[in-house]
């Protein structure tokens, strides 16, 4: 008879209650997840069940706080199934989606649970701003969760929501099955001509990763983005740009066609089963954007800025081409990365690779945390006593400034077989406040896809990575700081298109001088960064922004196609990408390829209708990074300004009222068109 014990069961014996992944088995999870929806189903019927009139403290207040033992077991699997999945995991996520689903319309369709709330909404007159928000984010959750609807509708919207988790689960498993189906195996020397002594190392540990001999190319970020800038293969180039651009579109199991199609179909009919029009109308209810023609104002108005500057890069890149390829040469998309690199290079004289060498991994996370602890007086302790969910994986306490505990942060650099390509910030605990005032702090998580080591040298990244490095870091302040009452308006629990505000602000330090020269030297010989190198970087920095601007505004208008419609998707996948992206195309279009198929923020992510919220973000982050420039950008008095005022409020204030409390003003984007060199 085992002698195991559910560890779910019972508090966590570890530092700061942290999970304890060495002892959690498949069965932990699916046992921790049925317990926690029958527990939930107690605790909500404890609520309904309560004879006195029902009141914020009595109603409001204890939902906010019920599921915590499936919350808990939902964080550990969804987090897993993104950073270290199994087939096992894979299965257990997709039998538990539906269930999930139902579990939660059970809730939140409960007719007495819902009359409660909609009760204290009506009557309830409450002293602060975070009860207010808390309560206001509760009715509409239910509202927007299908409360009012009649039996019919209710019936309705259960069946959608069950069958969107299964969707959406599916559909980023499809994804992860084609990433990692794909490898470019070269055995000449002459097929992986161009690319850097860093790039042939990383091919060559993978081929020998796989028993094999030569060099495979993948289609993770590390592996296919330096092949396709520095390859002169253009044959293997082409090669690898079809592969990447038609996952998920190949007609068998992994083929995400009628996923995308289903997916928009369903979110359309969840929304105008609810009264709205679209599903963005729906979406953007509460986020700053508020309704689809704000969206379309922004990303319009971006794109009469940004599209003749684009335009004009894209020849510049084309004519530079020509002087080696002759004037018969036609620029394709597999090219453009390729010819930019030699372009800028020549203008510049400046190459990702160059960088390398000072951006050792080590010395730029110590880099990321001295910049933290100049701006907030926050440290950095490792922890070989925090359990992780693999080797690979580093855990950190926060200090605050006063030496007292403020968080743990998990750290997870590197791609592999079971990790989902891009890099994200999540959450394994959110923070609270305790009813006995006991400040409950979190543990959040950095996951991301960098350059790896090999056998001959330590992981050096390129500025990019650097800036991807601080984006995340950036998320993750926001869930460090988080000083709130409630969970659920802690850290990034925020408005949408609010949350990429504190991640893309940190992105700003990526090539100021004094941050570099803080950390980044020479990984053998130990030499500064040269001045001139980063003057380089700086006079580079606006290279070819309005494409990289109009780029994004190409994603934007796609998601904003799929989910501003008022019926269901029929259309050709592929045909359908084509136009709603045409007034962006700089690019000859490739008619195999399809995007959207891959999608994940839109399809199986939460930024369905909300990729805009990137362009919007850095609006803000331009604006805000503005004040910081005026009074000195490692200014602790500006920091703790932003800490206060944003990061530590998460979302219990309207967006623009705490973004005001800042910077004293609505934002401007002015500052945007400038820092990208479109206007002086």
């Amino acid at each position: 008879m085992s002698s195991h014990s559910n560890p779910f069961f019972s508090p966590f014996q570890t530092p700061h209650s942290s999970i304890p992944f060495g002892s959690i088995s498949l069965q932990d999870i699916r046992e921790a997840l049925e317990e926690g929806m029958k527990r939930e189903k107690d605790e909500i019927e404890k609520i309904i069940s309560n004879p006195e009139s029902p009141t914020f403290e009595n109603t409001v207040v204890p939902f906010a706080n019920s599921g915590s033992l499936l919350e808990v077991a939902c964080t550990v699997m969804y987090n897993l199934s993104s950073a270290e999945t199994t087939d096992e995991l894979d299965e257990l996520t997709m039998t538990m989606a539906p269930v999930l689903a139902q579990h939660s319309s059970d809730i939140m369709l409960n007719e007495r649970l819902y009359e409660r709330i909609k009760h204290v909404y009506q009557t309830a007159s409450l002293d602060t701003d975070e009860d207010k928000m808390l309560l206001d984010k509760t009715y509409e959750a239910f509202e927007r969760s299908g409360a009012t609807l009649d039996d019919k509708g209710k019936k309705r919207f259960r069946e959608i929501s069950s069958e969107l988790s299964v969707l959406t689960t599916q559909f980023s498993q499809n994804h992860l099955h084609d990433t990692n189906s794909f490898q470019l195996h070269l055995t000449e020397r002459e097929q992986v001509d161009g690319l850097p002594e860093s790039q042939l190392k990383q091919a060559s540990k993978e081929a020998s990763d796989r028993g094999l001999q030569g060099w495979v190319i993948t289609l993770k970020a590390p592996s296919y983005v330096p092949f396709m800038t520095y390859a002169d293969n253009r044959a293997l180039r082409e090669q690898l740009y079809r592969a990447y651009n038609t996952q998920c579109i190949h007609g068998d199991a992994a083929d995400n066609t009628e996923n995308v199609r289903k997916i928009v179909s369903l979110r359309l009919e969840l929304a105008q089963l609810l009264g709205y029009k679209t599903y963005a109308e729906y979406a953007l209810k509460r986020r700053m954007a508020e309704k689809p023609e704000n969206v379309y104002s922004l990303l319009q108005q971006l794109l009469a800025s940004y599209k003749h500057p684009a335009e004009a890069e894209v020849n510049e890149v084309l004519q530079f081409a020509k002087q080696s390829e002759g004037e018969d040469f036609v620029l394709q998309p597999w090219d453009f990365a390729y010819w930019s690199h030699k372009l800028k290079l020549a203008n510049y004289n400046l190459d990702a690779e160059m960088l390398r060498p000072y951006l050792e991994l080590s010395a730029v996370r110590r880099g990321i945390f001295e910049l933290a602890t100049k701006l907030y007086g926050i440290t950095f302790r490792r922890s070989q006593d925090i359990p992780v969910y693999h080797p690979d994986v580093e855990a950190f306490e926060v200090l605050d400034k006063d030496g007292s505990y403020l968080a743990i942060l998990y750290l997870d650099f590197h791609p592999r077989k079971g990790k989902q390509s891009g890099a994200w910030m999540t959450s394994y605990k959110e923070q609270w406040t305790e009813s006995d005032g006991t400040d409950s702090r979190p543990h959040v998580s950095v996951v991301m896809n960098l350059t790896k080591p090999t056998a001959d040298h330590p992981a050096l990244l390129t500025l990019g990575e650097v800036s991807t490095f601080l984006h995340e870091f950036g998320h993750a302040l926001h869930g460090i700081f988080a000083r709130t009452k409630y969970k659920a308006l802690s850290g990034t629990n925020v408005y949408w298109d609010f949350v990429e505000l504190p991640s893309q602000i940190m992105e700003n330090f990526a090539d100021e001088p004094e941050f570099l020269k803080s950390f980044a030297r020479h990984y053998v010989s130990g030499e500064l960064i040269p001045e001139e190198l980063i003057e380089r970087v700086r006079r580079a920095k606006t290279f070819q922004a309005a494409y990289s601007c109009v780029r994004q505004l190409s994603f934007g208008l796609l998601d904003m196609a799929y989910y501003d419609r008022v019926e269901p998707l029929r259309d050709d996948i592929r045909e359908f990408e084509r136009r709603a992206w045409s007034s962006t195309q700089l690019l000859p279009y490739l008619p195999e390829a399809c995007m959207s198929v891959q999608f994940g923020h839109i399809m199986s992510g939460g930024y369905a209708a909300g990729y805009y919220s990137y362009k919007w973000a850095e609006v803000l982050d331009a604006d805000a990074f503005s004040l910081f420039r005026e009074n000195g950008i490692f200014d602790p008095v500006t920091a703790q300004r932003f800490r206060d005022c944003i990061l530590s409020q998460g979302g219990t204030k309207h967006p623009m009222q705490l973004y005001q409390s800042f910077r004293g003003r609505k934002p401007s984007i002015e500052a945007l068109l400038k820092r990208d060199g479109i206007r002086s």
